[in-house]
């Protein structure tokens, strides 16, 4: 009887575990967030961004990073694929060199802001919420 008690418990155990971990990260829409990009790169690739407001359809930004590029120059690439790409419905400026401020326009949604993929290798990218 206490062996069939340990299996069951042992069984539920896993099952929270698996759904925890297949549950999808839960999204915290800022006003302004951060990018802060560290180290330079490696090769040359490709970052895909994901702005998500509010109701509103997400919107995807793709950055072209070449090789060898420094982190203040792979910020400035962020800034301005950002600027062309989402228009004006936010303010996008390089803060320190190496940051990145995403800031929603006055009467915009909030948002989430996501790293969906980068090819780049050597470069960091942390999101920070502001």
């Amino acid at each position: 009887m206490a062996t069939s008690n340990r299996l069951r418990l042992l069984s539920l155990s896993a099952a929270l575990v698996f759904a925890v971990a297949a549950a999808p990260a839960c999204a915290e829409p800022s006003n302004k967030w951060r990018i802060q990009v560290s180290s330079d790169a490696d090769s040359a690739g490709v970052m895909v961004f994901d702005i998500v407001p509010v109701n509103a359809p997400p919107r995807s930004v793709t950055v072209q990073i070449p090789d060898d590029a420094g982190e203040n120059e792979v910020a400035d690439l962020i800034r301005d694929a950002l600027r062309v790409q989402i228009g004006d419905a936010y303010n996008v400026e390089v803060d320190d060199g190496e940051d990145v401020l995403v800031k929603k326009q006055f009467g915009a949604a909030d948002f989430d802001l996501r790293l969906r993929e980068t090819t780049v290798r050597g470069v960091r990218i942390n999101l920070d919420r502001e």
